[in-house]
């Protein structure tokens, strides 16, 4: 490891401190001023640069367009006022000389006279911009998915940090919410649901090792992890309700990008001078392989991942027929793991060597047409065409014998949607929305396995099919007076492949009972669909026929309840506790007595190969949560987030056990500072230390896996053993210089500073009965370089 460090010790000496240069450098901030509940654009709206001597100011024309022109570089505060609406102040934009800041101020009409409110800082920021979520959800800022240290720009490890959430592995980007399967969260972008957006992913999971999602191509989203409100639906867990910028309209720009996630460059700009229409685009291409290089240990062995991805966005202005939105991403992904004598980690359940190789490919592909009928009434059309395969092979390598095949899958799945939603603002207190959505699922899945103690593959599916998911909500928004507004919604599900249908009322509540303090509740049913390729296993029944035994499982149902306290002690400083109880039932167990449940699955690449499942188990997760964050300030910001929960279940045995991922606790502590050094250049330290409760496993049954030759558990003792407890510290160092047509940002991000052992998984020889640890990723320094001009 001592010339990995030198070289990133040389890197950062090599920085040139130069002074600045004596002319100031200046910037455009320039966007759009929207009504928060209609979308409708606002005009003759004021916006001032806070503190700016003279004055920069501009007002809105009809389109609710504004234009700030010569703003100094480094971060400002931009106040927007508008008679008949609440006052807001997005705080804290970084300035650069590059690059043209776009906002999208979204205001509040007033019921009767207010105190100014943050929208996008200060105690507003943590809400999130779905103004009907206002429990259990906030805001994702793309400044922090780069700022915190750890996340490596990737929007589900910055997920991480916050109060409920946790991962499973630093493998993977896999998310834990409230004890909850990763399975039960749901992908949105720009309000179309997509597949799992990360490399090497299978179907039906929701995490991977390497996001395919590009934090230069986002703005703000948000992150709701309970009692969702009825737009959202098919999911138990959360939601990423991620947003795709537009590319600047006026001005070409570009980007260059080398770090974790790969090689990358980005453009962005208007199609003509005379058109408010823009694209942007972005590629990105593997950098693992380097890194291997360099004797860093990346988590895959000696095996080296391949993978690349691209994304973009078209977004066209029409005089009168609304605005229309095509966007795509998209990501390849590959990797070898050959076999290796000295790497137990490659060795099956077995003992024997393997050679595997795995294949993803993911796409998505969507168009938006939004149409404002009248300044209070809008609809928007929705159209995507998603794909998504995964291949894995599997060979047994021994001695003197043949290669033998013991796993093969190809699964294929491609999906149309379509949908429309319609929004009306009635008045300053009545909002109503509505939408309906179709998935048709075209299914082509194959799967083959060597079952323990056969010579002979077996398949597993074989399937071409279709199945349609039908989708519906309906929202109403109420605000009875300036302190407290409700939302009351229902969601309603069809899945065709076997006729199940779900109803599910949704509620929430938010109690402004001082300036400062706020009382909030929450409450719904949600359901989800299993994993598709689950419907499709193949079994043999008592009159030797093939038959899908588990095709008739209906949706995993839950009942949500959320109670949240906030406060505000002062403008950068929130204190916010939740407790929150969520009941589970109709899971998926066996037919016969046993512990399994598919509420355990989902944190790996693959799904448990079990038949005639019935919707008989149960579940429960209940805690408090709390989080105390002091927002970026002069420079300087806190989080401190903690979390302490229990995840029980029931299989068909009934016996009451720990969830797979009920680790009790987490508490994340997150801060950092920002110096400038003169005024272009700025420098950054920002460090997140994180405790956990380890990851709950089942024991091995060693004297017969020794007697089998293969590994057999102790099924009725099912994750009654726990991991030692999760430590990470990381440091991150970045520097930051602005020049005439450049800016440039460097960061090194020394993951594991502590190289603290962390248990990532056991594995048992059935042979010898040895059992070993392996740990989870060690000593990891991620650097970055990126410039934008």
């Amino acid at each position: 490891m001592k010339h990995p460090i030198i070289l990133i010790a040389a890197l950062f000496l090599g920085i040139s401190f130069t002074q600045a240069q004596k002319a100031i450098l200046t910037q455009t901030i320039k966007g759009v001023v929207i009504d928060q509940q209609s979308g409708n654009p606002l005009r003759n709206a004021t916006i001032v640069v806070e503190g700016s001597i003279p004055a920069i100011s501009s007002n809105t024309d009809s389109q609710g367009v504004f234009k700030l022109v010569g703003v100094p570089i480094g971060r400002q505060n931009i106040r927007t006022v508008l008679v008949g609406y609440e006052n807001a102040t997005s705080a804290n934009i970084e300035v650069t000389s590059s690059k043209e800041v776009v906002l999208e101020i979204k205001l509040k009409e007033k019921i009767s006279l207010l105190k100014e409110v943050v929208v996008t800082s200060g105690k507003q920021k943590n809400r999130a911009l779905n103004e009907a979520a206002v429990v259990s959800a906030r805001q994702l800022s793309m400044d922090e998915a780069v700022r915190y240290s750890g996340t490596r720009n990737d929007p589900s490890r910055m997920a991480q940090n916050f109060a409920g959430v946790s991962g499973t592995n630093d493998a993977r980007n896999d998310i834990v919410i409230r004890g909850n399967s990763p399975t039960g969260v749901l992908w949105r972008m720009d309000g179309i649901d997509i597949p799992n957006p990360n490399h090497f992913g299978t179907l039906g999971s929701t995490g991977g090792p390497v996001t395919i999602l590009n934090t230069n191509m986002l703005k703000n989203s948000d992150f709701i992890t309970s009692a969702f409100p009825a737009q959202y639906g098919n999911a138990l867990a959360g939601v990423f309700d991620l947003r795709m910028r537009n590319g600047n309209n006026e001005k070409y720009e570009y980007l260059g990008q080398m770090g974790f996630n790969g090689f990358e460059f980005g453009a962005e700009g208007p199609f003509s001078k005379n058109s408010k229409s823009s694209f942007l685009v972005n590629y990105r291409y593997s950098l693992v392989a380097a890194i291997q290089k360099l004797g860093l240990n990346v988590g895959t062995g000696s095996a080296t991942p391949y993978y690349q991805d691209a994304s973009f966005k078209l977004h066209f202005v029409t005089k009168k027929s609304g605005t229309i939105d095509i966007f795509g991403l998209g990501g390849e992904s590959h990797i070898n793991f050959p076999p290796d004598s000295s790497d137990n980690l490659y060795t099956n359940n077995d003992g024997k060597l393997r050679n595997s190789n795995t294949k993803s490919l993911t796409g998505v592909i969507g168009a938006t047409h939004t149409y404002f009928f009248n300044p209070r009434t809008s609809g928007k059309f929705t159209l995507a065409l998603s794909a998504f395969q995964s291949k894995y092979n599997e060979e047994i390598i021994e001695t003197g014998k043949p290669d033998k095949s013991a796993y093969v899958v190809l699964n294929k799945q491609t999906k149309i949607s379509i949908g429309y939603n319609f929004n009306q603002k009635l008045n300053a207190q009545n909002q109503i929305s509505a939408g309906l959505l179709t998935d048709v699922n075209l299914l082509n899945l194959q799967k083959d396995y060597l079952p323990n103690g056969s010579t002979v593959l077996t398949t597993l599916t074989n399937a071409q099919n279709t199945a349609t998911l039908t989708k519906g909500f309906g929202n109403w928004m109420h605000r009875f007076n300036n302190q407290v507004s409700t939302n009351l919604g229902v969601y309603a599900q069809w899945f065709s492949l076997n006729n199940s249908v779900a109803v599910e009322p949704r509620w929430n509540l938010k109690y402004q009972f001082q300036p400062n303090q706020s009382l909030s509740l929450g409450a719904g049913l949600h359901s989800q669909t299993q994993p598709l390729d689950v419907y499709f296993y193949q079994s043999t029944n008592g009159a030797g026929q093939t038959v899908l035994s588990n095709k008739d499982l209906g949706f995993v149902r839950s009942l949500h309840g959320v109670m949240g306290y906030d406060i505000n002690f002062s403008s950068n400083l929130r204190f916010k506790t939740e407790v929150y109880a969520q009941y589970i039932y109709d899971a998926a167990t066996e037919s016969k007595p046993s512990s399994f449940s598919m509420l355990n699955a989902g944190a790996g690449f693959a799904f448990p190969e079990k038949f005639y499942l019935q919707n008989q188990g149960k579940g429960s997760n209940y805690g408090v949560e709390f989080t105390l964050e002091k927002f970026l300030n002069k420079g300087f910001y806190y989080l401190v987030t903690g979390s302490l929960f229990e995840s029980k279940y029931k299989g068909s045995d009934q016996v009451l056990r720990n969830t797979a991922f009920n680790s009790n606790y987490v508490f994340n502590l997150l801060g950092g500072k920002e110096w400038k050094l003169s005024k272009l250049n700025s420098f950054g330290i920002d460090t997140k230390f994180a405790i956990a409760g380890g990851q709950r496993y089942t024991p091995f049954d060693i004297p017969a896996s020794k007697a089998a030759g293969f590994v057999i558990y102790q099924e009725d003792k099912a994750f009654s053993l726990q991991n030692d407890t999760y430590l990470r510290w990381d440091l991150k160092f970045s520097f930051t210089r602005n020049g005439p047509k450049a800016t440039q940002k460097w960061y090194v991000d020394f993951q594991n500073l502590t190289n603290h052992k962390n248990i990532f998984v056991r594995t048992l020889n059935p042979s010898t009965g040895q059992i070993k640890e392996i740990n989870q990723i060690g000593f990891f320094p991620n650097i970055n370089y990126q410039i934008t001009f």
